[in-house]
């Protein structure tokens, strides 16, 4: 049965599920639980100092969101991501998230706001200009996931969460794309949107995505290659 507002146990319960799920992708995107790391929950528990009950409960989103896959008798194991994922990866993209900036503007366009996509354009940013590439990671994954929020199309939303997963486990794999060009990238997308031009913010959406599979692609490839589980770790 659904929690109701003042279910304070269960409305803990799911914040702290929440939690161990967040806490997990961080490792896996630091590099800390590596490609192959068995996700024991006993071990788990105590490096998060955690019960096993939100552990229990992050695994299967963490599965379903790309970041680890299960094995019979050998149970939870973070994913290696290949190449061929990353190339799926940009098909994917160049319809689903070029379709979410047309519904973006249309939405802006229709009297809509949306002052959460300013604030993260700006974090991207500021991440930039001190070279923070993590940060910048981080803010460039929000900033995709918040147009597909503002498409206003919630099965599109749960259609992109894994896309969004595997896209926030390549930023993370690869840093081989001019974070000054993608942050030019993104303030005319970020413009057109705002100007509710929703067939420019279509077109630059294609644009972006596709300049970035390539040198995407190669980074990945020299990482896998030199067997790392991120770039630079």
């Amino acid at each position: 049965m659904a929690a109701q507002a003042g279910d304070g146990p269960l409305d803990a319960q799911q914040s702290l599920a929440d939690r161990t799920y967040q806490r997990i992708t961080e490792k896996i995107l630091s590099g800390a639980y590596p490609a192959g790391f068995r996700l024991r929950e006993r071990e788990l528990s105590e490096d998060l100092e955690v019960s096993r009950i939100p552990i229990r409960e992050a695994l299967p989103h963490l599965e379903a969101d790309g970041f680890i896959v299960t094995y019979p008798r050998r149970g939870a194991v973070v994913r290696q991501f290949t190449v061929s994922d990353a190339e799926e990866l940009f098909d994917i993209r160049l319809n689903l998230e070029v379709f979410a900036a047309r519904k973006a503007a249309e939405f802006i366009a229709a009297g809509g706001v949306s002052p959460r996509l300013a604030e993260l354009q700006e974090e991207s940013r500021a991440a930039t200009e001190r070279n923070d590439i993590a940060a910048v990671a981080t803010a460039n994954s929000a900033l995709h996931a918040e147009i597909i929020a503002m498409s206003g199309n919630t099965l599109l939303a749960t259609a992109m969460r894994p896309v969004l997963g595997r896209l926030r486990r390549l930023f993370a794999l690869t840093s081989d794309r001019d974070p000054v060009t993608q942050c030019t990238e993104h303030g005319g997308l970020c413009a057109a949107i705002y100007a509710g031009k929703p067939e420019l913010a279509a077109a630059l959406a294609y644009a972006h995505i596709e300049l970035g599979r390539e040198p995407s692609l190669a980074g990945l490839a020299a990482a896998l290659e030199g067997g790392h589980d991120a770039v630079g770790r």
